[in-house]
Parts: C-alpha cells; structure tokens; sequence
C-alpha cells in the first residue's frame, strides 16, 4: 500500500443536519474529492481518462463513522490505493481531525470501465501508471 496522499477539508454549515454533525452522506463527497483530487496530483485528467475510453467506478463502499463532525472542524481526508493485479482495487481512506482523531474511515473497492464495451477492464493498474506522470502516489 502507497503512503496516503490527503487533502485538507473544512467542514461547512450547510453540510450538517438537524443534530449539528457532518450529514452521513457528505462523508462520501469528501472521500470521493480526495480520490479526484489525488488523480489530479498524479497527472490524471477526467478528460484524460475519457480520451483513452475508460472511467472510474465505484462497485463497492463501506463507511465506519468515528467520531462526529461539527461545522468548522477541519480535517485531512487521505487517500491510498491497494493494488491486487486483478481487475478491481481497494481504496482506503480516513477523514482525521486537526487533533489526530479519526472520524471515519471509507474503504472502497473500485476499477475503471472500458466506456464502449461497459466492462472492467483487465488491468487498471496499467492505465494509471500509463496515464499518471507521478504514478507513485497510486503505489506504483
């Protein structure tokens, strides 16, 4: 597993719910911008992965809350993939807080979608180390 690429998040008031805490969906939003923002830091444009006819996909996704959220805490969303030599691949990720504590962890299983024939593709990891002009933050 690569050492874990994060982005910094703050949460906002709007992203919370009746209770005052993060809504359990935008844990999602934020694990899916550390993923895209980690493509992005590797070199992996949207329009680079529709060029050569592929796109992500999400097959799977269990979250672990930890600890609540509250408007204007601020956290490092992180971001490592788990390469397996088969046609998916695991992301794990943590939302941590400014202090250290975990406040969820999203694990993911993931692979990329030839667009035409609308089936994984055999290799993933090719194409990201194919595509990334750093492809050591996936690991590779």
């Amino acid at each position: 597993m690569s050492e874990p690429f994060s982005v910094p998040v703050t949460v906002r008031g709007y992203e919370t719910d009746v209770q005052g805490h993060l809504n359990q969906a935008v844990y999602l939003n934020y694990a899916e911008h550390a993923r895209w923002s980690l493509l992005q830091a590797a070199g992996i444009s949207q329009s680079g992965l529709v060029g050569r006819g592929v796109g992500p996909v999400a097959l799977e996704t269990t979250i672990r809350y930890r600890r609540e959220l509250l408007a204007g805490d601020e956290v490092d969303v992180t971001c490592a993939f788990e390469w397996s030599g088969g046609k998916t691949f695991r992301i794990e990720q943590r939302i941590v807080k400014a202090d250290g504590t975990v406040a969820a962890e999203v694990s993911a299983v993931g692979g990329l979608m030839d667009l035409t024939a609308r089936k994984l593709v055999a290799d993933p990891q090719g194409y990201f180390k194919e595509l990334a002009t750093d492809p050591t933050l996936f690991g590779l």
